[in-house]
């Protein structure tokens, strides 16, 4: 709900600005001012705005698994999104990080790691 408020607001900003722009007689300082609260606006959603909305707010994210990976768990370490995949060909399991605006991704791979099993030392 958050993220159509924030849209909407992003929206009104470029309608006002093509109107006001239309009013003063100058419909091109009005597009350049509408295209520039919209690139701003798409901007900080995507490199700020997105996670905080999904952490906080109850926003929604997609993430798809790679294939032939499973997926073992996902987790936040404060705005940035940690998941957890396995890899039967390799047996590694992969932690990818996902931060804002994925410029800054982790990457932590466990060599013999093998989730599925379960533990092999309760077994008689």
């Amino acid at each position: 709900m958050v993220t159509y408020l924030y849209w909407a607001a992003v929206i009104a900003l470029v309608i006002l600005s093509l109107f006001v722009g239309s009013r003063m007689g100058s419909l091109k300082i009005g597009a350049i001012a509408a295209a520039v609260f919209f690139f701003s606006g798409w901007l900080a959603y995507y490199f700020h705005y997105e996670q905080v909305f999904v952490k906080r707010f109850g926003g929604v994210m997609r993430i798809s698994v790679p294939d032939g990976y499973r997926h073992i768990g996902a987790t936040w370490k404060e705005d940035n999104l940690w998941i957890e995949n396995y890899d039967p060909n390799t047996n590694q399991c992969i932690f990818t990080e996902y931060s804002k605006g994925n410029i800054l991704e982790g990457r932590v791979i466990i060599q013999d790691c093998n989730p599925l099993l379960g533990n092999l030392s309760s077994q008689p």
